[in-house]
């Protein structure tokens, strides 16, 4: 155990380190289970890297929802110098498999419900070894209490190097990417020691008990969850609820998290009756990051939790670029924030010159250590990232007020942001446009109350006299692509606006459809999501 946890464990030997809390109740661990789990988890991975099993990178793949052994599997993995891949828990079988293949991952950790998708990617990925927990009669999983118990319970060496975690991002020619934990949002260091150093010198560290409610593929949970390492003890809902939230900060009296705008809409929803039930007065720092959260939406937070909120504005390749306090906010109504290091912004035009306070234009942002957004597999998106050697945007357009807070006002770039999940419409377009049913398609985003964005396809008909069923459309994407994937809408237009070169002005399409200029032949709207 990181000597950080074991003098938590020495002040506090009653108390809980690790808590799940699921529909079926709350599972705790004491420091000394967590110890013992991850030593043993850390021992089989080292061993297997020594074999190796893990590949020249040492990575790992956890493909799990969110659970007490989700985060043992990480945490095992960065002590053993591993470098673990979350995946996307929603995926099929055959989007984990490329991931799988494409970080060149050596062992799978899978739960119960991603046990048998599990199993069919890791055998067409060629992976011999999947771990699993909750996955009894699931043939081709070896049980993770029997594979923990072959491990040794010493602590790991001091001096093994750590890894950063290799993340997925949806791609904008339809096969996700590769992007490796930025330094902005990794302690790194030469060695573990110096990285459990720093890991529990900043951030959220300063505080107590950390909440995860956000699926722990994303940065900001996956970050969070790290905290068990510096003595931190965390709280993970298996699934976010709107009650069960707030009912876990009262109960463990947590004081840190990471949320998207969707968590605080939903939780504004509850009636004020159950609200009042509850005491979160123990919350010290809320940060959310995901998308840009509404005003209204930000001003009722603060209201009911204080000024607690701490806007992280950036994306999984980069990590942070802008933040805002609760304070600054309320003087900067809508802002995500000021640049902070290494990063500065600038707003440019259409022929990146700069531009003036106050004046809409591209968002950019300088990277002053030149690394910009690096995708380890892909060079060539790698240098359509960055126009220039550490310049890059996230694809938003927006302004700088005088005092150099920045307000985002559109997306450029095709993607979606749907509760606070990167989506982009290549995916969903490259399977539709082979239904044979289908001429032309084009996917926009749109807004939604609940989720932010959503994403809606406008499809064109092959015979326009038959259009598709749109139902039986959505069916058929369905079963090629991952739910939240999908256009949560689909509506059969006779044009798609397409310009004289044959390409597709998503922004006009957009907000062609949201006037009602385009002419209907058919659409259904797909019920909505509950995750």
């Amino acid at each position: 155990m990181p000597r950080f946890a074991r003098q938590r464990a020495t002040e506090d030997p009653t108390g809980f380190a690790l808590v799940d809390v699921s529909p079926h109740g709350a599972r705790e661990m004491t420091w000394a289970e967590v110890d013992d789990a991850l030593n043993r988890c850390a021992s089989r991975l080292i061993d297997a890297g020594a074999a190796g099993e893990l590949g020249p990178d040492h990575r790992i793949a956890v493909y799990a929802e969110n659970a007490a052994e989700t985060a043992l599997a990480h945490l095992g993995g960065l002590l053993a110098g591993a470098s673990s891949v979350p995946v996307n828990f929603h995926l099929t079988a055959e989007e984990a498999e490329y991931i799988f293949s494409d970080s060149g991952s050596g062992v799978v950790f899978v739960g119960p419900e991603t046990a048998e998708r599990g199993v069919a990617a890791a055998r067409g990925a060629g992976i011999a070894t999947v771990v699993g927990w909750g996955c009894d009669g699931v043939e081709g999983v070896t049980p993770w209490t029997d594979w923990l118990a072959a491990g040794a319970p010493d602590d790991p060496s001091d001096d093994i190097v750590p890894r950063p975690n290799l993340l997925y991002t949806s791609g904008t020619t339809g096969r996700p990417k590769g992007t490796e934990l930025p330094p902005t949002m990794f302690a790194g260091g030469g060695n573990m020691a110096e990285h459990l150093e720093a890991l529990a010198t900043g951030g959220f560290a300063v505080f107590g008990t950390h909440l995860v409610v956000g699926p722990m593929y994303h940065t900001g949970p996956l970050s969070g969850m790290r905290l068990l390492c510096a003595g931190i003890p965390s709280v993970i809902l298996t699934k976010f609820d709107a009650e069960a939230t707030i009912a876990a900060i009262d109960r463990y009296a947590t004081e840190t998290t990471v949320m998207v705008p969707t968590h605080f809409v939903r939780m504004l929803a509850l009636p004020d009756e159950v609200k009042a039930k509850y005491d979160v007065s123990s919350m010290k720092l809320m940060a959310h990051t995901g998308a840009k959260c509404p005003v209204d939406v930000k001003a009722a937070m603060i209201e009911w939790f204080g000024p607690v909120f701490r806007d992280a504005y950036g994306a999984t390749e980069v990590g942070t670029v802008c933040a805002i306090s609760s304070e600054e906010w309320m003087e900067h109504r809508g802002s995500v924030g000021r640049s902070i290091p290494p990063f500065t912004a600038v707003v440019l035009g259409d022929d990146m010159e700069e531009l003036a306070a106050n004046i809409e234009g591209r968002l950019f942002f300088r990277d002053a250590t030149g690394r910009g957004i690096i995708y380890p597999n892909d060079a060539e998106k790698t240098a359509a990232s960055n126009p220039e050697p550490g310049l890059f945007t996230l694809g938003e357009i927006g302004y700088m007020d005088d005092d150099g807070f920045v307000y985002i006002t559109d997306r450029f770039s095709d993607m979606v942001v749907s509760g606070g999940v990167n989506v982009y419409p290549a995916e969903a377009e490259q399977l539709l446009i082979d239904h044979p049913d289908i001429a032309d398609v084009g996917c926009v985003g749109i807004p939604h109350p609940d989720m932010g964005e959503m994403l809606v396809g406008l499809v064109t008909p092959t015979d326009p006299a038959a259009p598709p069923d749109t139902a039986e459309l959505a069916a058929w994407l369905r079963e090629r692509l991952s739910l939240y994937k999908c256009p949560r809408e689909y509506h059969v237009v006779d044009d798609l606006l397409r310009n004289t070169m044959g390409k597709i002005n998503k922004r006009k399409l957009r907000d062609a459809w949201l006037a009602g200029e385009l002419k209907t032949l058919a659409a259904t709207v797909r019920p909505t999501d509950t995750d």
